[in-house]
């Protein structure tokens, strides 16, 4: 019982993870998936769920052997010079991008959150913005990952228990859920003529992100300085991103058990906690906008992070959060995301569905780091085995995959946030 608690104790990086995937991006599309397919697609949920728990406990794995973020470990172990600052400059365009796509989903999430309990309208919407992306910095300023992570795994638990009610309350069929666990896809019907193996990938998308594998390396290895440590990571892992998966999957059902088969058109976590009102009353909407406030909010807090990580570990200026170019680079991911949120903010379900298509297209790249770090001789035991390279490579065809589909998704989704073409 001793280690048990003290294995709780220690939980921290791997709730950050859980606090950055579970966010507007992946609200929005649990909430489609239920709404559209039943419990067809629990089993992606799972699959997505093992598969960052590998990815991140590979990440974690690599910061403590090292004592180094993963950007650190490319460029160490790249060894020709050209060949490492394309990888380097790879990385730092791919994740900066990402991240100021996410960070404009993630401050436009937790508004619709807001937008579900009171109006938000006009210059409202703007301050409410700005006070998102103030407190995030203002969090991020103080320097503190302790600090940080504290906040964070408080917002994830609350948010957490409201999904988990919300779902419960709605009475969903168990036999349904039991069943979905079973791999199968949803009829081409269904999906409305969209590729059903498109919309299991969508999901799995949305919970392996690139920029978590940054932060993961780098706060593990801020929290833990010794290989005999790899356990509680490995427990940190499992449980606070299970955790994650779980909630994710308490959002498929809830729009499945509510939504599914009553013809209600939902676009978006928003609009489906509109919708909740007519079966569950108004404290789903509120429990509900509560819920999508807090996606938004904490990965509004770990998306710059994790640029900053990255950033940082590339240029060799460390991992220091009180140090002022780790601070300006997070800072400039905040502005970026605000000032976007504020002019792009009549399309915000638009915002999101770009956040999550540029996601799938730098994704590859990143596992491909994790995977080249992790099989380095020097980690000596804490070298991958062959689960994990296994797991691993399946993991990197799926996102090529993804990679490939969405290109062209991504172009049109950008051009119509764009109001172009």
């Amino acid at each position: 019982m001793s280690t048990l608690l003290k294995r709780l104790k220690n939980i921290g990086p791997g709730a950050l993870v859980a606090a950055a995937f579970i966010g507007p991006g992946t609200v929005t599309t649990c909430t489609l998936s239920g709404a559209n397919y039943g419990y067809t697609l629990v089993w992606a949920i799972v699959f997505a769920t093992v598969a960052t728990i590998v990815f991140q406990e590979m990440a974690a794995r690599i910061g403590i052997a090292t004592q180094k973020g993963l950007a650190e470990n490319i460029r160490d172990r790249i060894k020709n010079p050209v060949a490492k600052w394309i990888a380097l400059g790879l990385v730092l365009v791919a994740i900066f991008i990402g991240n100021v796509a996410y960070e404009t989903g993630n401050i436009t999430g937790g508004i619709l959150g807001i937008g579900a309990i009171v109006d938000v309208a006009g210059g409202l919407q703007v301050a409410l913005i700005i006070a998102i992306s103030v407190s995030a910095a203002a969090l991020l300023w103080i320097g503190s990952f302790k600090a940080v992570q504290n906040v964070l795994t408080v917002i994830v638990v609350l948010m957490g228990v409201v999904f988990m009610i919300t779902a419960f309350a709605s009475n969903p069929d168990w036999g349904a859920v039991f069943a979905g666990l079973m791999p199968h896809l949803p009829s081409t019907e269904q999906t409305g003529g969209t590729s059903p193996v498109l919309v299991a990938v969508g999901l799995i998308g949305t919970t392996v992100v690139p920029y978590n594998l940054f932060l993961h390396a780098s706060s593990a290895a801020d929290r833990w300085k010794n290989p005999e440590d790899i356990a509680d990571a490995r427990f940190d892992s499992i449980i606070s991103i299970g955790l994650g998966g779980f909630f994710s999957l308490c959002i498929l059902i809830c729009a499945a058990a509510n939504i599914y088969g009553t013809g209600i058109e939902v676009t978006n976590g928003a609009t489906m906690a509109v919708a909740l009102t007519q079966t569950l009353g108004g404290w789903a909407t509120i429990l509900f906008g509560i819920g999508l406030f807090a996606a938004g909010f904490t990965s509004a807090i770990t998306a710059p992070l994790a640029a900053a990580y990255a950033t940082s570990g590339a240029l060799g200026w460390g991992r220091d959060m009180k140090n002022i170019k780790f601070k300006l680079v997070w800072l400039v991911v905040i502005l970026c995301g605000c000032f976007m949120a504020i002019a792009l903010s009549k399309s915000p379900t638009q915002l999101i569905l770009t956040a999550q298509a540029a996601n799938a297209i730098i994704l590859p790249l990143m596992a491909f780091f994790v995977l080249y770090c992790a099989n380095s001789k020097d980690l000596g035991s804490l070298r991958n085995k062959v689960f994990a390279n296994a797991f691993g490579v399946v993991i990197i065809v799926v996102t090529l995959f993804m990679c490939y589909r969405n290109l062209s998704s991504f172009w049109t989704s950008l051009m119509s946030l764009l109001g172009i073409g």
